[in-house]
């Protein structure tokens, strides 16, 4: 469901008398760590046309999730300009995306879409499939042969829905005999119409593989467990089998996207259905549904998703005040890790703030009769980056009758929450800028035991590093500008038979490796040290891994905590206008008082002969460089013109040296005078290099600002 965005502005106004308003009685969230419901989904993760073009948003932003569903415009559709479901699928799957849904009627370009009759569409969607069986993610895809038909099409006339359903539903099968097929996809729930569609479906053999409605309005938050009860009761009294249900649009057209607060009530109740959910279009493709901004860079939205991403283990029982309140959470518990998480949040009205007892029983033996408590708050940016997750509370919990009560007050209802309980093993309170080990995601054969080791921070620190190869501490980082930072990793490297005395570890920046960080000898295995590596970091998200990689035990450590701070570095500017550069063809010098020395070069591409080559671009040693290029580009295009701005990520064709053009999209910048910045990263001889932008193609390039060199390592 689209619609026309408003600019909303609230005001209140507070008289200088008005006595402050008597603060309510603390509620009550249960968690019940007892109470197993079953294996993670991780569905709520979804996003439509979240994805815009490759890179688009950055891939770390999207892998950080855990995504597992989105939902996307049909191959070379006309609704958008960007989103096509078969090219944002090679980086989704990279990402670990399970699912791609197609949009069928966004071949279209109007909102609602143009009815040109059965016969027209039928033609389009034989075209589609054919498309969909010769593309390597196959069956990854899933049909969504028809949006809100309840509304457009169809509206008051299901007999032409059911009709039309079956004839496009056999149409797609005879092309592609395994497709997987999602409907009807009405606007909202209807329990009286989907009784209809699904009993015709039966019928004639024509039922979805996966059920998909919206749940776009505010009847979400009171009647969801309804909607869902009441679908799964009509599959029983038809003796169909359990669709896996996706809601492929949540959220309402204001006041939910990006708000944490807002948005751990959806991801609390669809994990507890184990359905999948994407969050609606409202704003702007390609950005995740506003949990990004500037490509790479996270709103107060994207956290709440990370820690639901970062939940391992198996879900538990969570009781809110109100089975219908706005107070909702989750929570998952992992004996292995010998963690719990809980993430709440929720309040109405959403400006206010409130008290809560978060009340956690059915404490399992390894947590002790002492547990240790760490509460982080992430706030509401809107689409403003997020300075990341702050501590709000910390502190040891004794347990009686096996439950704690850890109590919290002035939380705040746009906010969202996330508990973190151990074993009482603290040794120091949770620091701004650190990441624990022990809270990281972890892969292989890494892994946390609170043991009785001594001289960590926090709560105790990641080990297993030990005859591996496979051990994975994966952090997710956060800095505000791009720039040179220093990765303190602190470790301890004791004696370990067969080792040699001194250590390293394989480091991995957003999903490549970068280098291997040597680790000097400890002690003992109580003794600790910290080594330090200077890197360049894009402003914003960057997942950090440090690897186990070597078959001799070179690798045999045990990792306590990453502080990353920002430093000094070489970086080298080069500015697009330098009357040492080449302008081919149309490309020119414009003026700017918004780019750096108040001029950019445009009109590059719309044709091979339109270029512009940065002349004497100097490296120290031929290797890999960051290039940091600033750039603009506020181009919008084709598409429905009702509604959303249709933004075009322009792309450019890069070249090192003459060599092979390598194609970067760079993310709208919703403005001709808003510069942005892009890393890509470009291979360099030692000497002069020269780099090319271009845009073959009938479109053209962003327009160019500068680019800065700097090298990966410092």
């Amino acid at each position: 469901m689209k619609r026309q965005l408003a600019v909303l502005a609230t005001a209140a106004l507070v008289g200088a008398l008005t006595p402050a308003p008597a603060r309510a009685a603390a509620s009550q969230l249960v968690v019940d760590l007892a109470a197993n419901t079953g294996a993670l989904r991780y569905g709520a993760t979804g996003f439509l046309y979240g994805l815009g073009d490759e890179g688009i948003p950055n891939e770390t932003m999207l892998a950080a999730l855990k995504p597992q569903v989105t939902a996307q415009k049909a191959p070379d559709g006309r609704q958008h300009p960007n989103g096509d479901a078969l090219k944002i699928a090679p980086m989704f799957k990279r990402a670990g995306g399970r699912d791609i849904q197609i949009y069928l009627q966004d071949v279209y370009q109007q909102w609602p879409y143009e009815n040109n009759g059965i016969a027209d569409y039928l033609a389009k969607v034989d075209t589609i499939a054919r498309k969909v069986v010769a593309d390597p993610y196959r069956g990854s895809y899933v049909y969504v042969p028809f949006n809100e038909p309840d509304q457009i099409w169809y509206s008051g006339n299901l007999n032409g829905l059911l009709a039309d359903w079956t004839t496009v539903f056999r149409k797609i099968r005879s092309i592609d005999a395994s497709a997987r097929i999602a409907g009807p996809n009405f606007a909202a729930y209807r329990s009286a119409d989907l009784r209809a569609f699904l009993t015709y479906a039966k019928n004639n053999n024509v039922l979805p593989d996966v059920m998909t409605w919206h749940e776009l309005g505010n009847d979400f938050y009171s009647n969801w467990q309804d909607h869902y009860n009441d679908y799964r009761s009509i599959e029983t009294s038809l003796g169909i089998s359990a669709r896996p249900i996706t809601i492929n649009e949540y959220g309402r057209s204001s006041g939910d996207l990006g708000v944490p607060g807002n948005l751990v009530q959806f991801v609390a109740k669809f994990e507890a259905s184990k359905v999948d959910g994407c969050l609606a279009y409202w704003t702007t493709a390609g950005g995740l549904n506003d949990l990004v901004t500037h490509n790479n860079q996270a709103t107060g939205g994207w956290w709440l998703y990370k820690w639901y991403g970062e939940l391992t283990g198996n879900t538990v029982a969570v009781t809110p005040p109100s089975a219908a309140g706005s107070l909702q959470g989750l929570a998952a518990v992992d004996a292995a890790k010998k963690q719990a998480r809980v993430i709440f949040g929720g309040n109405n009205p959403a400006s206010g703030t409130y008290d809560t007892n978060v009340l956690v029983k059915g404490l399992p033996s390894y947590l002790g009769t002492t547990v240790h408590a760490t509460v982080w708050g992430v706030d509401n940016t809107g689409l403003n980056a997020s300075a990341a997750p702050y501590v709000v509370k910390e502190g040891d919990f004794t347990a009686s009758g096996g439950q704690v009560t850890v109590p919290l007050t002035g939380l705040k209802g746009s906010s969202a929450y996330q508990i973190i309980v151990t074993p009482n093993t603290d040794t120091a309170a949770a620091a701004a800028g650190r990441y624990e080990a022990e809270y990281a995601a972890l892969g292989g054969t890494a892994k946390v035991t609170y043991g009785t080791n001594t001289g960590y921070a926090g709560t105790y620190f990641t080990e297993g590093y030990g005859a591996s190869s496979t051990a994975s501490t994966r952090f997710v980082v956060s800095v505000p500008s791009d720039g040179y930072y220093n990765l303190g990793l602190r470790y301890s490297a004791g004696p370990y038979t067969g080792a040699p005395a001194d250590r390293s570890l394989r480091v991995r920046l957003n999903g490549a490796d970068l280098t291997t960080v040597a680790l000097p000898g400890t002690a003992d295995w109580n003794t600790w040290k910290t080594a330090v590596t200077k890197v360049y970091l894009p402003a914003g998200i960057s997942r950090v891994e440090y690897n186990a990689y070597a078959t001799d035990d070179r690798d045999a450590v045990n990792l306590d905590y990453l502080d990353v701070a920002a430093t000094s570095g070489t970086v080298t500017a080069y500015e697009a206008e330098s009357a040492t550069n080449t302008l081919a063809g149309a490309a020119a010098v414009v003026s700017d008082t918004a780019a750096t020395g108040g001029r950019y070069v445009g009109w590059i591409g719309a044709g091979s002969a339109n270029t512009l080559r940065f002349n004497g671009v100097t490296a120290a040693a031929a290797g890999r460089y960051r290039m940091v290029v600033g750039y603009a580009n506020g181009e919008l295009g084709d598409g429905a013109t009702n509604y959303n701005s249709n933004i075009v990520d322009r792309y450019a064709e890069i070249s090192v040296n003459g060599g092979t053009a390598r194609r970067v999209f760079f993310r709208n910048t919703l403005g001709w005078s808003n510069y942005w910045t892009t890393v890509v990263d470009v291979d360099l001889a030692a000497g002069a290099n020269t780099i090319t932008f271009g845009n073959a193609s009938t479109g053209y390039a962003p327009n160019i600002d500068r680019i800065q060199i700097a090298a990966p390592v410092g």
